[in-house]
């Protein structure tokens, strides 16, 4: 399979031509929920299991082996493991922010250096995450510093 990737200015509007030969293959549905904004991520709680959309996520964390999915006010069980979430994320604001955790950029409030070159994220929930030096570098990237 061929990626070819172009460079619009501004002033251009940005599009995604997929040739395939049958629309139907996972990976063609993956690429219209990314760019309809539309990835989601099944977790569950007690008994129940939900569809999260990836922009109601705030950190995907693993515990003790056991993956949980962070949002607003509530905390789900996940069964993908930490690099299955990290893949799926791509090419979204969620990026590896520790050995263990993944972060949705969008939820953060404000960052602070703190000390060894780690950050420390406030997020919109007031909930606060240390980010480690080594993935600093794609936090500064995706928040365009």
């Amino acid at each position: 399979m061929k990626v070819s990737l172009e460079q619009v200015p501004r002033d251009k509007e940005e599009e995604v031509i997929v040739r395939c030969y049958d629309t139907q293959e996972k990976w063609v549905e993956a690429i219209r929920a990314v760019t309809a904004g539309e990835v989601s991520v099944s977790a569950f709680t007690e008994e129940k299991v939900y569809r999260l959309k990836l922009s109601d996520v705030y950190y995907f964390e693993v515990v003790d082996g056991c993956s949980f999915l962070y949002c607003e006010k509530s905390v789900f069980k996940c069964r993908q493991k930490l690099y299955e979430f990290e893949e799926l994320c791509r090419s979204s604001m969620l990026f590896r922010c520790s050995k263990s955790m993944i972060l949705n950029a969008d939820k953060i409030r404000h960052v602070r250096p703190t000390v060894s070159g780690r950050f420390e994220a406030t997020l919109t929930n007031n909930e606060k995450v240390i980010i480690s030096r080594q993935y600093v570098g794609e936090l500064k990237r995706l928040l365009g510093v």
